[in-house]
């Protein structure tokens, strides 16, 4: 949908974007397609969009010939969802996704695709969730924060590596796709978007005994970045531990691979 039609149907059913929810609607019908392009749908693919707000990536999603699944926090945009995709293959939910359970509201025997424009303010954890626990979500295109996707999409030794970074690597293979303007939601927010491509391994690159406790591990390890290892996990991996691990105890968090806190877990 254009900037107009959108003003038009906000002011119809008298809303205005939630600051609190983190509203930002998609303005330009040329950004909705190239999202919908990267996502790569086929006719008959099952998609789950996460805040779709009034539907301008709805209507995009729904035009590849997808089923589409559009899961909305707000109740006041239910109504104005329902009625841009009357008539289409879309089925509209009122839930928070943060606390649905998908094993429920996905059909498991279908592998689907999300592709959202995520609020800023719970991205890292509605993908991290999501990976975690919605294994029928075989690959995601997420449009999140710039900085925050660079997060998701970061490899070891990179300004942006963190504890997210690692997780998320344990469960996909993530790649800044693209970057969006602000000049194209209504209202504009302050910073650029980046579009993020995540794919689901088969399988987990590395095996642990615990995969709960190799995250505790690496949240301990980034807890304090300029720190070494030896001072952020002394209490936890001796120096023994260390050697067996082949990893370096004077390094820093942001220098170990996913495969190195996995050796660091094995130990």
């Amino acid at each position: 949908m254009t900037p107009s039609e959108i003003q038009q149907l906000l002011a119809r059913y008298g809303i205005r974007p939630s600051k609190a929810l983190g509203q930002n609607f998609l303005a330009d019908p040329n950004t909705a397609r190239r999202i919908v392009r990267l996502a790569e749908l086929q006719p008959g693919e099952s998609v789950v969009e996460v805040g779709p707000g009034i539907g301008s990536l709805t209507v995009a999603l729904s035009d590849t010939g997808a089923h589409v699944c559009a899961i909305e926090l707000d109740r006041h945009l239910v109504p104005i969802l329902e009625e841009v995709v009357a008539g289409r293959d879309v089925d509209v939910v009122n839930d928070d996704a943060l606390r649905v359970d998908w094993n429920a509201r996905l059909d498991a025997r279908r592998a689907w695709v999300m592709v959202a424009n995520l609020p800023y303010n719970v991205a890292t954890s509605l993908v991290v969730q999501a990976l975690e626990t919605a294994p029928m979500v075989k690959r995601l295109l997420v449009m999140v924060q710039r900085e925050v996707g660079e997060r998701m999409a970061a490899s070891a030794g990179d300004d942006a590596y963190g504890a997210v970074s690692v997780k998320i690597a344990y469960y996909a293979a993530a790649k800044v796709v693209g970057t969006v303007s602000p000049n194209v939601f209504i209202p504009k927010p302050k910073v650029e978007s980046a579009l993020v491509q995540l794919i689901r391994h088969d399988r987990p690159p590395v095996e642990v005994p615990d995969v709960d406790a190799m995250f505790d591990l690496v949240r301990a390890g980034f807890a304090t970045r300029r720190k070494t290892l030896r001072n952020t996990l002394g209490d936890r991996v001796n120096s023994e531990q260390f050697a067996r691990a082949h990893v370096d105890p004077q390094a820093r968090a942001e220098t170990l691979s996913l495969d190195d806190w996995a050796r660091l877990a094995h130990a």
